[in-house]
Formats: C-alpha cells, structure tokens, sequence
C-alpha cells in the first residue's frame, strides 16, 4: 500500500459575512515529490473549505492508500476522529466520508501560520486561489516548485 502526505487547507474570504469567496486546497507528497490540487468553491464557510481541501487531496488518490493527512482545521480533525459530533455541512462531511472510504489515514493537526512549510504554501494557495476566483495552475506549479523534493 503507497503512503503519501497530504497537506490541505481552506479559506474563505468574508466568512459569515454575506456572498463570500472559499477555496480548498491540497497537497500530495509520494516520495518526497509533491503536486497541488485546488478548487475555487465560491460562496462556501471557512469551515466548509477546510472539508473540501481534505476531500480534494483524497479524491486525487487512484488506489487505496495509507495517509498521512495534516490540516490546521481542529474541526476536521475531531471531527474526523469522532470527537466532533457532525451537527451541520452534513453534504460536506457525506463528501469527505466517501473520499476517506477507500484509505487508511492518520488525521494531524498542525498549527496554521506557525512556519510549517508545506502548509504555508497551501494556504497561500487557498488565499490566492479565492482572491482570484479560480485557480491558476502557474501559481500552483511555482509554489509547488518552491517545495522542492521533501519528505516530512
């Protein structure tokens, strides 16, 4: 079974604040050799995007895998441990639920903003990403690049 890191993150531009702009994103690492996954989600809760980075990452993966998943999202995590009841985006979680089936993953959580590499850039990622209103594949390859051959 392939072990691959996925490092995702979500945003959302004007959380609770009226017509709001989410994006998701998702980092795979197999191998030290790292590719990134995004989409725009348009009017979506900060919460929601964080569901759809780790939903993106997993629904990237073409075989049963083992993973290790690390997000800043506490929610997701908990959540996904079964710590966190499931009391709404039952849609979101439905969507997580069927991208998660098919592997085993160790949920992490790592602190946002707090000098992690890899997770710096899937934010910058899911910032830019909501900013612009689509994803640019250039960006996302530049930053990508900027990661290099890794292990973590």
């Amino acid at each position: 079974m392939k072990e691959v890191t996925i490092v995702c993150d979500g945003s959302s531009l004007g959380n609770g604040k009226g017509n709001t702009r989410a994006a998701a994103v998702a980092a795979l690492g197999y191998r030290g050799y790292w590719r990134a996954f995004g989409d725009y989600l348009g009017n979506a809760t900060n919460q929601q995007a964080e569901i759809a980075a780790a939903t993106i990452g997993l629904s990237q993966l073409t075989e049963p895998c083992r993973v290790r998943l690390l997000t800043d999202s506490r929610y997701v995590v908990q959540t996904m441990l079964g710590n966190f009841r499931r009391k709404t985006n039952l849609e979101w979680w439905a969507r997580l639920d069927r991208a998660a089936s098919r592997h085993r993953i160790a949920w992490e959580w790592v602190k946002g903003h707090a000098g992690h590499e890899i997770q710096e850039i899937v934010d910058t990622l899911a910032r830019k990403t909501a900013e612009l209103g689509q994803v640019d594949e250039d960006l996302f390859d530049e930053l990508v690049a900027d990661i290099g051959v890794k292990e973590i």
